[in-house]
């Protein structure tokens, strides 16, 4: 054979093979493409605050929760409540975890776009979350002693405010027989109980069980015992909850946080709480996260749905009492504001 037709056969030969290879390598490429976490990751923020009620979050970040469903989520810090609810309706934010106040609504009155997708902390009966205390010296035994009393709160629309009133209701007190006081903060609400400024205040754990522990207030009443009340939430913008396959990815870690948080610190036997199989890992991650001693952290372990599920009814009760004390502008229709599906197809996806 010729020299030059040696050349042309190898030549051809080389390129048959390039070919093959390409093909191959491109093959590779789509198969990964159909199957692999990459293409459809979704980098995101979570609004939130240093609080115990976000432990799910904590976990879902810390364990790789959210990593797993290809979400690459990032905790974004903040100082308040209501500027999370504005950043998540702005879209500054993907997700927002928070308290649900007279504030949000009055924003969703306002045309701005939120959704409440799940639990993040609720009033739930047998488990300390929130309370009624008055002084350790108070003759004062119920709540319809309170009548023609001064109450402590935080501020005017808030959770605080909320508890107040329906639990004052519930035993024929209306807020018109009461002085609400708000004092702006939580250690203005105890340093006010200490200094007996006012006559009763409300407080959240671990803060009810120092004020108990240190001997100058007493519990007239668990809130979780008077009435049921979704506290918080998670919330998510039209924008990532129109992203369904990761707004249903995102939920799906959630719910695996909320199963470890509660499987680890709420469990009961005999009626009392016990610690679950991992209760230390839990209690350490919520303090990395809140900058708190874990033994603060375990004096004050909010009780969140296993399944992460919000008490959707109770949205609506809020809405109707909010607009029945003038704290709304306007009533809102609930269905526009709460979003259940999203979470129920990530717990069918999930499995028991």
């Amino acid at each position: 054979m010729k020299k030059s037709s040696v050349n042309i056969l190898i030549a051809l030969l080389i390129l048959t093979l390039g070919l093959a290879g390409c093909g191959k390598q491109e093959e590779g490429s789509n198969a990964g493409s159909a199957s692999g976490k990459k293409s459809d990751s979704v980098s995101l923020e979570i609004g939130m605050l240093k609080l115990t009620s976000s432990a799910p979050l904590f976990i879902g970040i810390e364990k790789g929760f959210f990593k797993e469903e290809g979400i690459d989520a990032k905790a974004k810090w903040f100082e308040a409540a209501q500027p999370i609810a504005v950043a998540t309706a702005s879209g500054s934010v993907d997700v927002g975890a928070t308290g649900i106040t007279a504030s949000l609504y009055n924003m969703v009155a306002g045309g701005q776009k939120l959704l409440i997708v799940a639990d993040k902390g609720r009033e739930q009966e047998g488990y300390s979350s929130s309370a009624l205390l008055v002084p350790n010296t108070s003759p004062i035994k119920s709540i319809k002693e309170l009548k023609g009393k001064k109450i402590g709160i935080t501020q005017t629309g808030s959770t605080y405010h909320y508890m107040a009133g329906r639990m004052l209701e519930n035993h024929g007190v209306t807020l018109q027989d009461v002085e609400l006081v708000p004092l702006n903060s939580i250690k203005g609400l105890m340093e006010a109980l200490k200094s007996k400024q006012v006559d009763a205040v409300l407080l959240n754990e671990p803060n009810i069980t120092t004020v108990v522990n240190e001997g100058y207030g007493k519990v007239v009443a668990q809130v979780g015992d008077e009435i049921d009340y979704q506290t918080s939430g998670v919330f998510f913008s039209q924008t990532f909850a129109d992203n369904k396959d990761a707004a249903v990815r995102f939920l799906k870690a959630y719910a695996k946080a909320t199963r470890y948080y509660y499987d680890a610190v709420l469990m009961k036997e005999d009626g009392k709480i016990v610690p679950g199989e991992n209760y230390e890992e839990v209690i350490n991650i919520i303090a990395k996260y809140t900058d708190q001693d874990p033994e603060v952290v375990k004096q004050g372990l909010p009780y969140i749905d296993r399944d992460g599920k919000l008490l959707e009814e109770d949205i609506k009760t809020q809405v109707d009492w909010y607009v029945k004390e003038n704290l709304i502008d306007k009533a809102i229709d609930t269905e526009e504001i709460v979003n259940t599906k999203l979470l129920e197809e990530a717990l069918q996806q999930l499995g028991k």
